[in-house]
Protein backbone atom coordinates (compact mmCIF):
# COMPACT_ATOMS: atom_id res chain seq x y z
CA UNK A 1 0.00 0.00 0.00
CA UNK A 2 0.82 3.07 -0.90
CA UNK A 3 0.71 5.46 3.00
CA UNK A 4 0.99 9.01 3.69
CA UNK A 5 3.40 10.45 5.91
CA UNK A 6 0.37 11.29 7.74
CA UNK A 7 -0.67 8.08 8.10
CA UNK A 8 2.67 6.29 8.90
CA UNK A 9 2.94 9.16 11.72
CA UNK A 10 -0.60 8.05 12.85
CA UNK A 11 -0.05 4.44 13.60
CA UNK A 12 3.00 4.97 14.87
CA UNK A 13 1.76 6.93 18.23
CA UNK A 14 -0.73 4.54 18.33
CA UNK A 15 2.75 1.96 18.80
CA UNK A 16 3.33 0.66 15.10
CA UNK A 17 6.79 1.58 13.74
CA UNK A 18 7.02 1.53 9.80
CA UNK A 19 9.65 -1.36 8.22
CA UNK A 20 12.51 -1.17 5.66
CA UNK A 21 9.87 -3.67 3.88
CA UNK A 22 6.71 -1.60 4.24
CA UNK A 23 5.22 -3.22 7.17
CA UNK A 24 4.78 -2.38 10.67
CA UNK A 25 6.26 -3.95 14.16
CA UNK A 26 3.78 -3.18 16.99
CA UNK A 27 5.09 -3.03 20.61
CA UNK A 28 2.83 -4.43 23.13
CA UNK A 29 3.22 -2.49 26.67
CA UNK A 30 3.86 -4.91 29.55
CA UNK A 31 3.59 -2.52 32.07
CA UNK A 32 6.14 -3.34 34.72
CA UNK A 33 8.33 -6.54 31.90
CA UNK A 34 5.78 -9.05 33.45
CA UNK A 35 3.84 -11.38 31.20
CA UNK A 36 0.58 -14.11 32.06
CA UNK A 37 0.99 -17.06 30.20
CA UNK A 38 -2.32 -16.16 28.89
CA UNK A 39 -0.82 -12.89 27.39
CA UNK A 40 2.40 -14.38 26.15
CA UNK A 41 0.08 -17.19 24.42
CA UNK A 42 -1.78 -14.03 22.93
CA UNK A 43 0.78 -12.29 21.28
CA UNK A 44 2.17 -15.49 19.76
CA UNK A 45 -1.45 -15.74 18.02
CA UNK A 46 -0.85 -12.10 17.08
CA UNK A 47 2.14 -13.06 15.53
CA UNK A 48 1.77 -16.01 13.61
CA UNK A 49 -1.97 -14.66 12.50
CA UNK A 50 -0.70 -11.13 11.91
CA UNK A 51 3.07 -11.12 12.00
CA UNK A 52 5.88 -12.72 10.47
CA UNK A 53 5.58 -15.40 13.19
CA UNK A 54 8.77 -13.78 15.69
CA UNK A 55 8.62 -11.84 18.29
CA UNK A 56 11.36 -9.89 20.31
CA UNK A 57 12.03 -8.19 23.62
CA UNK A 58 12.33 -4.07 23.66
CA UNK A 59 15.31 -2.86 26.05
CA UNK A 60 12.16 -0.67 27.71
CA UNK A 61 11.01 -4.55 28.02
CA UNK A 62 8.24 -3.92 25.76
CA UNK A 63 7.18 -7.19 23.22
CA UNK A 64 7.76 -6.17 19.87
CA UNK A 65 6.09 -7.81 17.15
CA UNK A 66 7.06 -7.09 13.10
CA UNK A 67 5.58 -7.97 10.00
CA UNK A 68 2.15 -6.86 10.66
CA UNK A 69 0.10 -5.42 7.64
CA UNK A 70 -1.48 -1.53 7.82
CA UNK A 71 -4.81 -3.08 7.13
CA UNK A 72 -4.22 -5.34 9.83
CA UNK A 73 -3.67 -2.73 12.78
CA UNK A 74 -7.08 -2.38 13.84
CA UNK A 75 -7.20 -6.52 14.12
CA UNK A 76 -4.36 -6.39 15.99
CA UNK A 77 -5.55 -3.98 18.67
CA UNK A 78 -8.20 -5.60 19.57
CA UNK A 79 -6.44 -9.35 19.56
CA UNK A 80 -4.53 -8.06 22.13
CA UNK A 81 -7.04 -6.26 24.21
CA UNK A 82 -8.44 -9.25 24.76
CA UNK A 83 -5.82 -10.28 27.54
CA UNK A 84 -5.79 -6.36 29.34
CA UNK A 85 -2.88 -5.58 26.73
CA UNK A 86 -2.18 -2.82 25.14
CA UNK A 87 0.15 -0.90 21.97
CA UNK A 88 2.18 1.96 22.17
CA UNK A 89 4.74 3.51 23.80
CA UNK A 90 6.06 6.14 21.77
CA UNK A 91 6.57 10.05 21.19
CA UNK A 92 7.54 13.01 23.88
CA UNK A 93 6.00 11.61 27.03
CA UNK A 94 6.30 9.32 29.48
CA UNK A 95 7.61 6.15 27.78
CA UNK A 96 6.95 2.49 29.19
CA UNK A 97 8.50 1.65 33.01
CA UNK A 98 11.43 -0.20 32.71
CA UNK A 99 11.68 -2.68 35.76
CA UNK A 100 14.38 -5.26 37.11
CA UNK A 101 13.01 -8.49 39.07
CA UNK A 102 13.88 -7.04 42.16
CA UNK A 103 10.12 -8.24 43.51
CA UNK A 104 11.30 -12.19 43.22
CA UNK A 105 15.50 -11.59 43.40
CA UNK A 106 17.23 -12.46 46.48
CA UNK A 107 18.96 -8.94 46.41
CA UNK A 108 15.78 -7.14 46.11
CA UNK A 109 15.00 -4.49 48.75
CA UNK A 110 12.00 -3.45 47.17
CA UNK A 111 8.97 -4.69 45.30
CA UNK A 112 10.14 -3.17 41.87
CA UNK A 113 7.37 -4.94 39.82
CA UNK A 114 4.72 -3.87 42.37
CA UNK A 115 6.11 -0.08 42.02
CA UNK A 116 6.41 -0.01 38.27
CA UNK A 117 2.68 -1.14 37.82
CA UNK A 118 1.56 1.78 40.27
CA UNK A 119 4.28 4.09 37.96
CA UNK A 120 2.89 2.81 34.85
CA UNK A 121 -0.89 3.33 35.95
CA UNK A 122 -0.21 7.16 37.01
CA UNK A 123 2.15 8.35 35.12
CA UNK A 124 2.20 6.07 31.42
CA UNK A 125 -1.26 5.70 31.33
CA UNK A 126 -2.90 8.59 33.62
CA UNK A 127 -0.20 11.36 31.90
CA UNK A 128 -0.91 9.83 28.23
CA UNK A 129 -2.10 12.94 26.85
CA UNK A 130 0.75 15.15 28.36
CA UNK A 131 3.19 16.31 25.74
CA UNK A 132 6.56 16.67 26.92
CA UNK A 133 9.98 18.20 25.03
CA UNK A 134 11.12 14.55 24.65
CA UNK A 135 10.43 11.50 25.38
CA UNK A 136 10.88 10.49 29.45
CA UNK A 137 11.91 7.28 30.41
CA UNK A 138 11.30 5.84 33.91
CA UNK A 139 13.85 2.49 35.79
CA UNK A 140 12.99 1.13 38.65
CA UNK A 141 15.55 -1.26 39.89
CA UNK A 142 15.69 -3.00 42.91
CA UNK A 143 19.47 -2.42 44.23
CA UNK A 144 22.50 -0.64 43.86
CA UNK A 145 23.55 -4.14 41.43
CA UNK A 146 21.86 -1.89 38.77
CA UNK A 147 20.64 -4.72 36.71
CA UNK A 148 18.32 -2.18 34.29
CA UNK A 149 20.74 0.53 34.72
CA UNK A 150 18.27 3.35 36.95
CA UNK A 151 20.66 5.69 36.51
CA UNK A 152 20.64 5.70 32.91
CA UNK A 153 16.98 6.90 32.56
CA UNK A 154 15.85 10.32 32.52
CA UNK A 155 14.12 9.26 36.20
CA UNK A 156 16.02 6.21 38.11
CA UNK A 157 14.70 4.84 41.55
CA UNK A 158 16.92 2.32 43.25
CA UNK A 159 15.83 0.40 46.18
CA UNK A 160 18.20 0.42 48.89
CA UNK A 161 18.33 -1.04 52.75
CA UNK A 162 20.30 0.99 55.51
CA UNK A 163 21.79 -0.84 57.50
CA UNK A 164 20.66 -0.39 61.60
CA UNK A 165 23.78 -1.67 63.46
CA UNK A 166 23.97 -1.79 66.94
CA UNK A 167 27.10 -1.09 67.88
CA UNK A 168 26.91 -2.52 72.06
CA UNK A 169 25.88 -6.09 70.41
CA UNK A 170 29.39 -5.96 68.36
CA UNK A 171 32.39 -8.21 69.33
CA UNK A 172 34.86 -6.80 66.65
CA UNK A 173 35.03 -10.50 65.26
CA UNK A 174 38.91 -10.69 63.80
CA UNK A 175 36.46 -12.20 61.01
CA UNK A 176 33.82 -10.21 61.10
CA UNK A 177 30.47 -11.86 59.17
CA UNK A 178 29.19 -8.40 58.14
CA UNK A 179 32.26 -7.28 56.63
CA UNK A 180 32.85 -10.43 54.65
CA UNK A 181 29.30 -10.45 52.94
CA UNK A 182 29.94 -6.46 51.87
CA UNK A 183 30.58 -6.80 48.52
CA UNK A 184 32.02 -3.30 47.53
CA UNK A 185 34.07 -3.99 50.93
CA UNK A 186 33.49 -1.01 52.37
CA UNK A 187 32.70 -2.48 55.92
CA UNK A 188 35.42 -2.40 58.41
CA UNK A 189 36.50 -3.56 62.04
CA UNK A 190 38.11 -1.19 63.16
CA UNK A 191 39.56 -0.41 66.90
CA UNK A 192 37.43 -3.38 67.87
CA UNK A 193 33.87 -2.36 66.06
CA UNK A 194 32.41 -2.76 63.02
CA UNK A 195 32.27 0.31 61.13
CA UNK A 196 30.03 1.06 58.19
CA UNK A 197 31.15 4.12 56.32
CA UNK A 198 29.50 7.02 54.14
CA UNK A 199 30.32 5.49 51.32
CA UNK A 200 28.39 2.41 52.06
CA UNK A 201 26.03 2.04 48.99
CA UNK A 202 22.82 0.37 51.10
CA UNK A 203 22.52 -2.29 49.57
CA UNK A 204 21.49 -4.14 52.16
CA UNK A 205 23.76 -7.65 51.74
CA UNK A 206 25.35 -7.25 55.42
CA UNK A 207 22.11 -6.91 57.20
CA UNK A 208 21.16 -10.45 59.28
CA UNK A 209 24.49 -11.73 58.53
CA UNK A 210 26.19 -10.96 62.36
CA UNK A 211 25.44 -13.98 64.37
CA UNK A 212 25.39 -11.53 67.39
CA UNK A 213 22.26 -9.42 66.16
CA UNK A 214 24.67 -6.47 65.18
CA UNK A 215 22.91 -5.78 61.75
CA UNK A 216 19.41 -7.53 62.46
CA UNK A 217 17.69 -5.10 60.46
CA UNK A 218 17.62 -2.38 57.55
CA UNK A 219 15.48 0.67 57.03
CA UNK A 220 14.24 0.03 53.34
CA UNK A 221 14.34 3.27 51.32
CA UNK A 222 14.60 4.70 47.77
CA UNK A 223 17.28 6.50 46.05
CA UNK A 224 16.54 8.56 42.73
CA UNK A 225 18.77 9.91 40.17
CA UNK A 226 17.61 12.48 37.83
CA UNK A 227 18.98 13.24 33.84
CA UNK A 228 20.05 10.04 33.00
CA UNK A 229 20.37 8.97 29.25
CA UNK A 230 21.60 5.97 26.90
CA UNK A 231 22.14 6.75 23.41
CA UNK A 232 24.35 8.70 21.25
CA UNK A 233 25.34 11.48 23.87
CA UNK A 234 25.46 9.69 27.68
CA UNK A 235 24.75 11.06 30.83
CA UNK A 236 24.98 9.14 34.34
CA UNK A 237 21.60 10.30 36.16
CA UNK A 238 22.41 12.63 39.65
CA UNK A 239 21.18 11.24 43.05
CA UNK A 240 19.56 13.53 44.62
CA UNK A 241 20.75 14.05 48.33
CA UNK A 242 18.40 12.23 50.44
CA UNK A 243 16.75 9.05 50.37
CA UNK A 244 12.50 8.31 49.67
CA UNK A 245 9.69 6.70 50.94
CA UNK A 246 7.51 5.09 48.15
CA UNK A 247 5.09 7.86 48.55
CA UNK A 248 7.45 10.36 48.08
CA UNK A 249 9.02 8.63 45.10
CA UNK A 250 5.73 9.01 43.44
CA UNK A 251 5.27 12.60 44.19
CA UNK A 252 8.85 12.91 43.10
CA UNK A 253 8.22 11.52 39.73
CA UNK A 254 5.32 14.14 39.42
CA UNK A 255 7.42 17.10 40.21
CA UNK A 256 10.32 16.22 37.64
CA UNK A 257 7.81 15.83 35.06
CA UNK A 258 6.17 18.92 35.77
CA UNK A 259 9.59 20.66 35.90
CA UNK A 260 10.62 19.02 32.71
CA UNK A 261 7.41 20.12 30.77
CA UNK A 262 7.97 23.93 32.30
CA UNK A 263 11.59 24.06 31.92
CA UNK A 264 12.83 21.94 28.81
CA UNK A 265 12.97 23.39 25.60
CA UNK A 266 11.66 21.56 22.35
CA UNK A 267 13.65 18.55 21.23
CA UNK A 268 16.00 18.65 24.28
CA UNK A 269 16.25 15.61 27.17
CA UNK A 270 15.71 16.30 30.13
CA UNK A 271 19.63 15.55 30.94
CA UNK A 272 20.00 19.00 28.52
CA UNK A 273 17.44 20.95 30.67
CA UNK A 274 19.63 19.46 33.69
CA UNK A 275 22.83 20.60 32.48
CA UNK A 276 21.42 24.00 30.60
CA UNK A 277 19.80 25.23 34.51
CA UNK A 278 22.41 23.51 36.64
CA UNK A 279 22.25 21.16 39.19
CA UNK A 280 22.09 22.87 42.60
CA UNK A 281 18.79 25.23 41.25
CA UNK A 282 17.12 21.71 39.67
CA UNK A 283 17.54 19.84 43.21
CA UNK A 284 16.35 22.66 44.80
CA UNK A 285 12.95 22.73 42.93
CA UNK A 286 12.50 19.00 43.01
CA UNK A 287 13.01 19.06 46.84
CA UNK A 288 10.17 21.63 47.18
CA UNK A 289 6.83 21.08 46.59
CA UNK A 290 5.85 24.67 45.05
CA UNK A 291 6.20 23.33 41.50
CA UNK A 292 2.83 21.13 42.82
CA UNK A 293 0.88 24.61 43.42
CA UNK A 294 1.21 25.68 39.34
CA UNK A 295 1.12 21.96 38.63
CA UNK A 296 -2.91 22.89 36.35
CA UNK A 297 -1.35 26.26 35.07
CA UNK A 298 1.81 23.99 33.69
CA UNK A 299 -0.19 21.19 32.34
CA UNK A 300 -1.75 24.02 30.35
CA UNK A 301 1.80 25.08 28.64
CA UNK A 302 1.52 24.22 25.00
CA UNK A 303 4.49 21.93 24.32
CA UNK A 304 5.59 20.77 21.08
CA UNK A 305 7.79 17.44 21.42
CA UNK A 306 10.81 16.87 19.65
CA UNK A 307 10.93 13.31 19.91
CA UNK A 308 12.63 11.36 16.71
CA UNK A 309 12.51 8.02 17.70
Amino acid sequence: MNLTPQQIKMVKSQGFLNSKDGTFAVRVITVNGVLTANQMKNLVEVAEKYGNGKLSFTSRLTVEIPGIKFQDIPAVKAHVAKEGMSTGGTGAKVRPVVSCKGTICQYGNIDTQGLAAKIHEEFYKGWREVVLPHKFKIGVGGCPNNCVKPELNDLGVVGVKVPQFNAEKCRGCAKCAPSEACPIKVAKVENGKLVIPEDCNNCGVCVGKCPFGAIEGGTVMHKIYIGGRWGKRIRLGTALNKLFTEEEVMKTIEKTILFFKEQGLSGERLSDTVERIGWEKVQEILLSDEILDRKEDILAIETIGGAKC
